[in-house]
């Protein structure tokens, strides 16, 4: 799993935004100290987090499940672009055969859960989805026995309220452990003076 940040927006932004409501502009530093305390007062504790919203984060995930993006398609204040099916799954058509414990060679397309049954049948899937592909049967209609731990990736753009939600919710012990990796990676790759806004919500 790989988690890159493409783009953010500063920080000032959303301070700026905080002073449009009393028309404060004359107490800012133009993003210095008294600015971050000012969205951590307004955002945080008073918990006025529309301001938030004027916070934007692009993301690029790469290498999660089909099973953890389900998951992640659950937070709807984002948008997603997938990896496409329909036209990448022809990847697989001139792949060699897909053997039981082949971990190493299967884990380049399907994501392993350290169980051994588990990853078996994944990998069976894959030879299967393989075989069908060879037998020149549409991409439409193969991708229907695709194997919920084939991997994929992702282009994902969210806001700072809805992305604290997501890492508060998906960073608990409670969360699906491909998903709780994948909140920690996303927190990890925010720039650092970033984090004061979302390091209360990670759990530990």
């Amino acid at each position: 799993m790989e988690v890159t940040l493409l783009n953010h927006t500063p920080l000032w932004v959303c301070s700026n935004a905080i002073r449009t409501c009393w028309q404060s502009f004359d107490k800012g530093d133009n993003g210095g100290e008294i600015d971050l305390a000012l969205i951590d007062r307004v955002g945080n504790q008073l918990k006025h987090a529309s301001t938030l919203e004027h916070l934007f984060y692009n993301f690029y995930i790469k290498g999660i499940s089909r099973a953890c993006l389900q998951e992640l398609a659950r937070h709807r204040i984002a948008s997603l672009s997938v990896k496409s099916t329909r036209y990448t799954l022809k990847e697989l058509k001139n792949e060699s055969e897909f053997k039981p414990n082949d971990f190493e060679n299967a884990s380049r397309y399907i994501v392993l859960t350290s169980n051994e049954f588990v990853d078996n049948a994944s990998i069976n899937a894959l030879e299967n989805l393989r075989q069908i592909l060879n037998q020149n049967t549409s991409l439409d209609i193969a991708k229907y026995c695709l194997p919920e731990s084939y991997k994929t990736e992702l282009s994902w753009s969210i806001n700072a309220r809805s992305l604290q939600n997501f890492l508060s919710l998906r960073s608990s012990k409670s969360a699906l452990w491909e998903i709780r990796n994948l909140a920690n990676l996303i927190y990890q790759s925010l720039p650092q003076e970033h984090k004061f806004i979302y390091q209360d919500l990670i759990s530990a």
